[in-house]
């Protein structure tokens, strides 16, 4: 069975894109494919002279980069359990889900990752970008180059800290 996948970013979104996509695994009995991507700045995966005024000389040391890829890799793995939680996991048990992060921009990813899926789930809108607009350019992307059956939810309105 071809896995469901969904794409993960801590937003109330991506929350509510896993528990849909939850409740349509229990449905269909398939698994699901947890996918978080994240993005080193250019100027810290090695580029040269970048931002810096001066060519030729690398931004950070490579054990620089290593660190901050292992710390980004460690929030990831946050941001899923976190996600697996919000979306009350114990409620449907059974289920395999399989959770992978990748390094690299979330729509291609998220594309090249769901090849062959059942399904790619997402929420409307994502942490980024303008608070205003209903579809987020990763959904955009990926409902403009499907690599599969695409659910975009609707926008969920995200509590603020300390109110109700």
């Amino acid at each position: 069975m071809e896995p469901i996948v969904v794409g993960i970013d801590g937003s109330a979104g991506s929350v509510a894109a896993l528990r849909w996509a939850l409740a349509e695994a229990h449905l269909r009995g398939a698994p699901l494919r947890l996918v978080h991507a994240y993005q080193l700045p250019h100027f810290l995966a090695g580029e040269v002279g970048v931002g810096l005024g001066t060519p030729g000389v690398p931004a950070y040391a490579g054990e620089d980069v290593e660190r901050l890829r292992e710390a980004s890799e460690q929030a990831a793995r946050s941001v899923l359990a976190g996600a697996l939680e919000q979306a009350d996991r114990d409620a449907t048990p059974g289920i395999e889900v399989e959770q992978e992060i990748f390094e690299g921009p979330a729509a291609q990813v998220l594309i090249e990752t769901a090849q062959g899926a059942a399904l790619l789930v997402l929420g409307s809108r994502g942490r980024g970008g303008f608070a205003g607009l209903l579809l987020g350019s990763v959904s955009q992307q990926c409902a403009q180059h499907p690599p599969c059956p695409v659910v975009i939810l609707p926008p969920v309105e995200e509590k603020e800290p300390g109110r109700g």
